[in-house]
């Protein structure tokens, strides 16, 4: 097993058999001491998160594979908060695909102008850069085709698996009585097919409850309760 990249909520290791390790951390993104799946920043470290995180991310991939949605999860093992996948090329170097159902966030920063806090979203797409010093920036599917990361043919696959996925996610919670505001996905090729890779986790989502967001621990307990 070699290690092959640290990152934020994760480390990520090359096993010997090709496929990869991915190991949870306790650590979540936030801003001023708070969560915020939006950030490029890591501001606490929340104990049990990485176990959770894990939970939630298997018990979401494997009711995504059962809607015919490929994801390159192999198995995970909770206790030693691992999960197993297969190896996946990611666009350029990386790309996020945000899913949108309320204006809140990032969206509210650009859009406040023109939008109100929480309004409602029609499953709103967007796709950023994985760039933390150019924080993220936003990129058009016109720009993903010129620069060569993505084809409008790749693009239109891309955005229906995203809003499958998250349409599914949000009735999942719906069970819950929550409610999904926005969710961010990674996607890359597995044997040159477009994939979900990465994580579905409580440190990629915003979900709200009787007006109020859901803590990411708490989240792990709505979902799997």
């Amino acid at each position: 097993m070699t290690h092959v990249y640290e990152g934020k909520t994760k480390s990520v290791y090359k096993l010997d058999d090709g496929n990869y390790l991915l190991k949870f951390k306790d650590d979540v993104t936030g801003a001023d001491g708070k969560f915020d799946p939006g950030s490029n920043t890591v501001e606490l470290s929340i104990e049990g998160m990485g176990r959770g995180g894990l939970r939630i991310t298997e018990y979401f991939f494997k009711k995504i594979e059962a809607a015919g949605i490929p994801t390159h999860f192999i198995n995970a093992d909770i206790d030693r908060a691992e999960l197993t996948v297969k190896p996946a090329t990611v666009f350029g170097k990386g790309l996020e695909v945000i899913c949108r159902f309320r204006a809140v966030g990032s969206f509210m920063r650009r859009y406040g102008e023109y939008a109100k806090e929480g309004q409602k979203l029609d499953a709103f797409v967007e796709v950023t850069l994985k760039d933390d010093d150019r924080g993220d920036p936003p990129i058009t599917n016109d720009a993903l085709d010129m620069l060569g990361l993505l084809t409008y043919e790749e693009y239109d696959i891309l955005k229906s698996l995203t809003q499958k996925i998250s349409r599914l996610i949000k009735q999942e919670l719906e069970k819950k009585g929550a409610e999904l505001y926005d969710i961010k996905l990674e996607f890359g090729r597995v044997n040159g097919e477009i994939t979900l890779i990465d994580e579905i986790s409580a440190g990629n989502m915003r979900v709200y409850k009787n007006g109020k967001i859901v803590e990411p621990l708490d989240l792990v307990g709505l979902i799997l309760g």
